[in-house]
């Protein structure tokens, strides 16, 4: 009897455990923006300085007057879910910016921190340079 119950019991566990292990692999993974099109992300966090708010403003205006539609532009919060997501997916998980068009990424974080506060012109050049091939 009790070799019984032990039998039911580990069977229920194992159908318990495999349940689980069905569902998670069902889960759909975050979609990016179309793979024709080229997205611009800058990844941040809730606290920002002067020159990473400077970072967000100046690669939104700079992508706006170089490519208009042909390029969006997006901020995302590495401290909400959403942007957590989307960081995992692309493979980002500190302050960024990158461009990117199906599974090519170009990082534009260095420049971005160098130039995007002190010489927004170079800054917007730069960014032409790097995206423009990927139009």
């Amino acid at each position: 009897m009790r070799t019984k119950i032990s039998t039911t019991f580990l069977t229920m566990f194992i159908a318990l455990i495999a349940s689980f292990g069905l569902s998670a692999q069902s889960a759909e993974p975050v979609q990016t923006e179309t793979t024709s099109k080229v997205a611009v992300y800058y990844f941040h966090f809730n606290s920002r300085c002067a020159t990473c708010k400077a970072i967000e403003s100046e690669t939104q205006k700079s992508v706006k007057e170089l490519f208009g539609s042909d390029v969006s532009f997006a901020s995302q919060n590495l401290d909400k879910e959403a942007g957590e997501a989307l960081g995992e997916e692309l493979g980002v998980n500190s302050q960024s910016l990158i461009a990117v068009k199906g599974d090519e990424k170009i990082n534009l974080t260095n420049d971005a921190f160098m130039y995007a506060r002190t010489k927004p012109e170079k800054f917007k050049k730069i960014l032409e340079e790097k995206i423009k091939p990927l139009l």
